[in-house]
């Protein structure tokens, strides 16, 4: 281990990959311990302990800071439009499916809230009108990400790649001391139902069947022992000839003979 200002042995982290690894099913390599302790250090300081065992022992006892830990390790990249090819193919596919019922979609790693509601402006574009037949659930294991998706709150960075015709019907631009912000709409917060779900647990609580599952960007971070199972359980949630949306990275016919290509990143149920 490298010379930190708070001591963190090689068992410290030991420690911490297997709790995040048990809870979240994320698998940390040994090239992330200068990521954990740079991750981690604020949590430290935010408790005013000195050194990584004596906040090991503080988190065995304590469960608000376990969430707070869970939030610290987590990964959330992510951006409006991410992968923007997904997005045609998702509207196609919608606008092919019989409407007479709602129809549901799944974030399942919805972060701080740009991929449910990029997936809802979609719709809204899609149907033209702020209340399409849909309804989008969005999950994520991160607490505060969650807050922050449900906010709807953005810097204009955030969305500096979006076009005015995105932007005018969707967000609303902040003033005065919220200069320099945007905000979702009301109506585009209205199709999205944010919650927390870890995909390790046994219960989602999630309501199937749904058009369209995006779990983008997740699969990496677990192994493939971890990836199998989800995969086997994201099968029957899906409506016949539901899609499954992934991250461009991943190719889940490496990891389960479940599905099949339907295009670049995106998946059906081999049966179908």
């Amino acid at each position: 281990m490298y010379k930190h200002q708070f001591d963190f042995t090689e068992n410290d982290f030991r420690v911490i990959q297997k709790l995040i690894y048990d809870y979240a099913g994320i698998s940390l390599n040994d090239a992330k311990q200068n990521l954990v302790y740079s991750r981690l250090t604020r949590r430290l300081r935010a408790n005013n302990i000195t050194n990584f065992s004596s906040y090991l022992e503080f988190l065995s006892k304590d469960k608000n800071e376990w969430q707070l830990f869970i939030n610290a390790l987590t990964t959330n990249l992510t951006s409006f439009f991410r992968e923007p090819h997904h997005f045609p193919i998702l509207a196609r596919h919608i606008k092919n499916l019989d409407t007479r019922e709602t129809i549901a979609l799944w974030s399942c790693a919805a972060s701080t809230g740009e991929e449910p509601y990029s997936m809802a402006m979609t719709m809204v574009e899609l149907f033209g009108s702020y209340t399409p037949p849909v309804r989008i659930i969005a999950t994520d294991i991160d607490t505060q990400a969650l807050e922050q998706a449900k906010a709807g709150i953005y810097s204009m960075e955030k969305v500096d790649m979006l076009t005015p015709d995105q932007l005018r019907p969707f967000f609303l631009k902040g003033e005065g001391k919220n200069a320099g912000l945007v905000k979702i709409r009301e109506e585009l917060k209205d199709i999205v139902t944010f919650r927390q779900v870890n995909l390790l647990n046994e219960d989602w609580s999630v309501r199937a069947p749904f058009a369209a599952i995006f779990c983008r960007n997740v699969m990496i971070y677990l192994d493939k022992k971890t990836q199998m199972a989800i995969l086997q359980r994201f099968a029957p949630l899906l409506a016949p000839k539901g899609l499954l949306f992934v991250g461009h990275s991943e190719n889940i016919i490496l990891i389960s003979d479940l599905f099949k290509l339907h295009s670049r990143t995106v998946y059906q149920l081999k049966q179908e």
